[in-house]
């Protein structure tokens, strides 16, 4: 029985990614390197010491990874000001669907406490959930399974009552390692086929997620 959805967030929830690659794209153009969307997809998933780490290793070890990232973060973050959160095809819909089915809702996310915060009052989305897990309250990032299984404590379900919805790798990897199923939403990247495998469903949308959920549980039994 489905008790409980586990919804990342960037790339998932938020049309991030893009806006992420072009900051970044425009931050290492200040530096003479051009910067590709096939060499961004390794980024996706991972944390920020991670994604420090990987910039050193690709241009050099003198770079100010972490300044980079500052500057890219308040550039995706001055955008959603002006602009507005850009939310994901069907977010809204699955959201209200989940409530209508009294399914609890939780956030699981490496991004910090204040951005989740932020980023949910800027899209109006706070209301929907009942929790969030974020990464500066886990030790261990995806694909460790911790930030899924507390999300499960969080919310008083065990794995086995819950689903995660997730686009990236990582996040996929972290549902099977955490024993919980795992709907993909791929964004940037289509999953590889060992990721792909470890998948209960790929779905092109939300919308489709919200199509999935309510034909299975249709036939939960009561």
């Amino acid at each position: 029985m489905i008790k409980a959805v586990i919804f990342d967030m960037d790339g998932l929830m938020i049309d991030s990614e893009r806006v992420t690659y072009d900051g970044y794209v425009i931050e290492f153009g200040k530096l003479g390197y051009p910067y590709t969307k096939e060499f961004y997809k390794k980024l996706l998933g991972k944390r920020m010491p991670q994604i420090y780490e990987i910039h050193r290793q690709a241009f050099g070890e003198d770079i100010d990874a972490e300044g980079i990232s500052a500057n890219v973060h308040k550039y995706m973050a001055d955008r959603f000001e002006t602009e507005g959160v850009p939310l994901k095809k069907g977010l809204t819909e699955l959201l209200q669907f989940l409530k209508e089915q009294q399914i609890k809702t939780v956030v699981a996310t490496s991004s910090t406490r204040n951005r989740v915060d932020h980023i949910f009052e800027l899209a109006q989305i706070a209301d929907y959930f009942d929790a969030s897990v974020c990464g500066d309250e886990v030790t261990h990032s995806k694909p460790d399974p911790e930030t899924f299984l507390k999300a499960c404590e969080k919310i008083g379900v065990s794995p086995s009552e819950a689903i995660v919805l997730e686009d990236s790798e990582a996040g996929i990897e972290a549902a099977y390692n955490g024993h919980i199923p795992v709907i993909c939403v791929p964004d940037m990247k289509y999953p590889e086929p060992r990721f792909e495998q470890m998948a209960w469903k790929i779905a092109g949308s939300l919308l489709d997620v919200r199509d999935i959920l309510a034909k299975f549980l249709s036939s939960e039994p009561a």
